[in-house]
């Protein structure tokens, strides 16, 4: 499953046309299949009618679409079209559309559904005149209980950046083929997502080196089984070297992570004075200072571990810069470099790169960390969240997990999107929870890549779990807790035609 702009979009649907595929059977697909999962979903509210906004374009024609299968199987359907229907494709589905549909037969803004159909992947910018009316009739319907789905993208959403001024808020987005970029931006306007197949074949794949997004049965067929023989020892020991003095508490959420996600044994390095702490928290994680001198990096990390957790909690200043720089020197491990440890390099990628030494590695910053390992400002990295950690990830030899909404993981010549998760983790420590899950996959797996896409959908699915639609009353123990079910539910396969399903996130207003 590729995420991709509206002009990748746009390049797989001529793709398939070029190859034959007829686009107006494309349409037909799309329509019906829509159709098919609206009353899935929501069934018991069809015989409260249906109303369809059709805007002049092809998402108006797989509107008139969905009305027909709608209306041939006994649902009141209202159709609205907005604006004068102009493609070929939308006149036709028009046209075969309106004697199944006839009047209507619900009153009008009685019904319990409504479909946006008015604007497609190609359109920019806020929405203007009649569509820009009937998109605030849409709301109006939504405020006094209907429910809405949206075709491909919510009206007014920017299927690229995700820019959503005056946009539809939907209830479901039911989007086609491929998961539209903006539509992982913009999840507060998309509501729940399903992609649905409309037979666009080897073409939804494409040939422009697109991100593939994570799920969970790619995370299934990827994290490797612990056997019914296993042992600490196999199932890997993992050093965390954090916690400055007030900062244990990134340490301790670091090794909560890794002990739900598998690891056999955890390591704590922290400030001499978090020692006690930690012994009389975390019983079942060993705990020492940091280690104070070379020899003490190789001999009780480099000897012992098989992955290093380097950053949470671990402050800053020169200190702490000399401890970064004194692990990742004397240890030849598979390294998770995260917050502090990446702030230790801020300006200076190229030291990383050199300290990191072609290890498999993985570094997780958030868009502020990453801003300032590279001399750019947040904005400009949210603007080009899905490009900007490859070439970093190259200059590193190393994964670059950047964090946010969605997760882009990035290796040197490819990129993954976890869009698992919800604003429960947009709290201090959540990161550092992250940190852990990796750095036990990294241990587990050997693969930079895998490690950090696997622990980012993980994160993610925790959180959904945790949440279960709420956001308020959440923490990131209830996120620890919910970690057992979001493993268990890696494999989990979507039913066909749907592709792939993302949830609603965040509380709905």
């Amino acid at each position: 499953m590729r995420v991709v702009s509206a002009a990748e979009s746009a390049a797989r649907d001529r793709a398939a046309i070029a190859a034959g595929i007829p686009s107006r059977a494309l349409m037909r697909v799309a329509g019906t299949a829509t159709a098919g999962e609206i009353a899935r979903r929501f069934g018991a509210l069809l015989s409260r009618g249906v109303a369809i906004y059709a805007g002049p374009g092809n998402n108006g024609g797989d509107a008139w679409v969905v009305a027909a299968a709608l209306a041939a199987v006994g649902v009141p359907v209202r159709v609205t079209a907005v604006g004068e229907t102009r493609t070929p494709d939308a006149i036709a589905e028009r046209a075969a559309a309106e004697p199944l549909i006839g009047s209507g037969t619900s009153a009008p803004g009685s019904e319990a559904i409504v479909v946006d159909g008015l604007l497609g992947t190609g359109a920019t910018g806020a929405p203007r005149g009649v569509v820009a009316d009937a998109i605030a009739r849409i709301a109006e319907s939504r405020r006094q209980g209907a429910v809405v789905v949206a075709l491909d993208v919510p009206s007014g959403v920017d299927a690229t950046t995700g820019s959503a001024e005056g946009a539809v808020r939907a209830d479901l987005t039911v989007t086609f083929g491929t998961l539209k970029r903006g539509l992982a931006i913009a999840r507060g306007h998309a509501g729940a997502i399903a992609v649905l197949d409309i037979g666009l074949g080897i073409h939804a794949d494409g040939d422009d080196r697109t991100p593939s997004l994570v799920d969970a049965m790619f995370v299934g067929e990827r994290v490797p089984r612990i056997a019914a023989d296993a042992n600490k020892g196999t199932r890997r020991r993992l050093a965390i070297v954090a916690g400055a003095e007030g900062m244990v508490g990134a340490a301790l959420l670091a090794a909560q992570g890794a002990l739900a996600s598998g690891i056999g044994l955890v390591r704590l390095f922290v400030a001499p004075a978090n020692v006690p702490v930690v012994q009389s928290t975390a019983f079942e994680s060993l705990a020492q200072p940091w280690p104070a001198d070379d020899p003490s990096v190789s001999r009780d990390i480099d000897a012992w571990a098989h992955a290093v957790l380097l950053g949470p909690g671990l402050g800053g200043g020169a200190n702490a810069r000399a401890l970064v720089e004194r692990v990742l020197r004397h240890t030849r491990l598979p390294i998770v470099v995260d917050a502090d440890g990446l702030n230790a390099f801020a300006g200076r990628p190229g030291e990383l790169a050199a300290l990191l030494g072609g290890r498999p590695a993985i570094i997780t910053p958030h868009p502020g960390e990453f801003g300032r390992l590279v001399g750019a400002s947040i904005d400009e990295v949210l603007a080009q969240r899905f490009e900007i950690g490859q070439p970093l990830a190259a200059q590193l030899g190393a994964a670059v997990l950047l964090k946010g909404v969605p997760t882009v993981v990035s290796g040197s010549d490819q990129r993954m999107v976890s869009a698992a998760g919800s604003p429960v983790l947009a709290v201090g420590g959540s990161g550092d929870l992250l940190g852990g899950i990796v750095a036990t996959l990294l241990a587990q797996t050997g693969d930079p890549l895998v490690s950090a896409a696997c622990g980012a959908w993980v994160h993610g699915r925790a959180a959904e779990v945790a949440g279960a639609g709420r956001v308020r009353g959440i923490t990131l123990d209830d996120v620890v807790r919910a970690l057992p079910a979001a493993w268990a539910s890696a494999a989990d396969d979507d039913r066909y035609p749907v592709l792939a399903s993302l949830p609603a996130v965040g509380e709905v207003g």
